[in-house]
């Protein structure tokens, strides 16, 4: 920053008024004649005059009172040209409103006064400049390191020499210090649909947005940067070293977007393959190390709807995260699957507290089922357990019963965990066939059209409308359907006793298959 002392002291021009005001910065040097230069000035600059339109002492206090409510730095009024020296009313109004007033003598072109002031102006934008590249490059190397936000925030807050935070789309912490009275008032913006940065007390709050605004209208951020110098306002340094920052951060959340969505798509690979029975042996153990899984697993499925399921799966990764336990969660077809790390105990907590977690986060209550801790190799068994168990709360619900637990067990599975226990059994397969194989070998090809709809309609709870939508028919058409089904099994859905021992003929399939 150039002050008006430091010019001076550089010039050797003697200061006549005003003293008081040469710490002042000169934002730029002007040179006019007019007797009234303010329109075309915007304040901070240093004006030059030799006063061929201040002849008269009256005109001369009116030209410094103007100068000064513009906001101008100072004047430089060169003698030798109107007048010999610098007028005594000048000096006067000068002192009395605190302006600086300096004596620029005829030997001394204002050419050079001009030049001077530039020189030091140029060289300081261009040392701002240069620490402001250096700050990036030093963030960069932070994103490039894989340091994370925590990193970038700590860095900014070294660089402003005060505190720096990142926040979420909401206003959440994601991560350094929240400077102080800062957050709430963020909070409120956000909520009532700030997109754009503004500057709270001396401390200054960035968008970060997901792509460059189009059609003049600024897209709703992803995050928000904010920070706060302690002890005093921000500089231009700081504010141009803030405003590059808010590219690293996006780089950062990109970053961490990437690297999340790759690691969703391996975990639905892997835990495809492992409820499929693909995977054994080495491979197994080599597929299930990165999620810190080995030795015993617990499975556990929720149902969320289309929309949430997204939400739900990202909630869970993070809780997984955050948790630092080994596991991975993936959506399956209609069911988000989590396969958890066992503890030492088989008591289901830390499934429980993944599930209200997840709730809290989504807005919604989600019931979820948990099977038993088995080895890997054994995770379908896990799997089908808890779907049974989220399924058999279901119909236990639409029974009129009283309300089941929110997270469902194979231990809710009562006297039908027998049926279970006999996956590789022929029992089990004898179990199915008893129920199933009238449907399938009664109506040839139809069978198959016939069992997708007792499915559909035991997984709808015997919700007429509901069941025809998710198969994509008239409720007329399903209703003959499990008419004909009652009829060549000799069973009747409106039994709440027959629903179940369909349902487990269809969870045994799967087990059988």
């Amino acid at each position: 920053m150039l002050t008006l002392r430091d010019l001076a002291a550089d010039l050797g021009v003697r200061l006549v008024a005003g003293e008081p005001g040469t710490g002042r910065a000169v934002r730029w040097v002007h040179i006019s004649e007019l007797a009234d230069p303010t329109p075309w000035l915007s304040g901070g600059e240093l004006l030059l005059t030799t006063g061929m339109a201040l002849e008269r002492p009256e005109d001369q206090r009116a030209y410094v009172a103007r100068l000064a409510e513009a906001g101008l730095s100072g004047l430089g009024f060169g003698t030798g040209f109107a007048h010999d020296e610098v007028p005594p009313a000048l000096v006067a109004a000068a002192e009395a409103a605190g302006f600086p007033l300096f004596e620029i003598p005829y030997d001394l072109p204002f050419i050079a006064v001009t030049e001077k002031a530039s020189s030091h102006i140029v060289n300081a934008h261009y040392a701002v400049l240069q620490r402001a590249l250096s700050a990036h490059e030093r963030l960069e190397r932070l994103v490039l390191g894989e340091h994370g936000l925590d990193g970038v925030a700590a860095a900014l807050s070294e660089l402003v020499a005060g505190t720096a935070s990142i926040h979420d789309a909401r206003g959440e912490l994601l991560a350094g210090t929240e400077p102080e009275g800062v957050g709430e008032e963020l909070r409120d913006r956000i909520r009532a649909g700030a997109r754009r940065g503004f500057a709270p007390g001396g401390a200054l709050a960035l968008p970060v947005a997901r792509t460059p605004p189009a059609n003049g209208h600024a897209p709703a951020p992803q995050a928000w940067l904010v920070a706060a110098r302690a002890g005093g306002p921000l500089s231009e340094l700081d504010r141009l070293t803030l405003h590059q920052a808010v590219t690293v951060v996006a780089l950062e959340l990109l970053r961490r977007r990437v690297a999340h969505d790759t690691e969703r798509r391996l975990a639905g690979d892997v835990i495809s393959a492992l409820l499929s029975g693909e995977l054994e042996g080495p491979e197994l153990a080599r597929r299930l190390q990165p999620f810190g899984l080995r030795d015993r697993i617990e499975v556990m499925v929720l149902a969320p709807s289309r929309t949430l399921r997204d939400p739900v799966e990202e909630a869970l990764s993070s809780a997984l995260e955050d948790e630092a336990r080994g596991g991975m969660a993936a959506t399956v077809g209609a069911l988000t699957c989590v396969v958890l790390a066992a503890g030492a105990e088989e008591d289901f907590a830390f499934a429980e507290r993944l599930r209200a977690r997840v709730s809290t986060e989504v807005g919604t209550v989600l019931p979820a089922g948990a099977g038993r801790a088995v080895a890997p190799g054994d995770a379908r068994r896990s799997f089908h357990e808890a779907r049974c168990a989220l399924e058999a709360r279901a119909l236990s619900g639409a029974n009129g019963s009283a309300p089941p637990p929110l997270l469902a067990t194979y231990r809710d599975l009562g006297s039908f965990q027998l049926l279970l226990s006999l996956q590789d059994d022929d029992a089990l397969r004898l179990f199915c066939d008893s129920l199933l194989a009238p449907i399938e070998e009664g109506e040839g090809h139809y069978g198959g059209e016939l069992m997708r709809s007792l499915e559909a309609f035991i997984e709808c709870n015997g919700q007429w409308e509901k069941a025809a939508r998710r198969l994509y028919c008239h409720r007329h058409t399903l209703r003959y359907r499990i008419r004909r089904v009652e009829e060549l099994t000799g069973r009747s859905l409106d039994s709440a006793r027959d629903r179940i021992e369909f349902w487990l003929a269809l969870r045994g399939r799967e087990l059988t298959r």
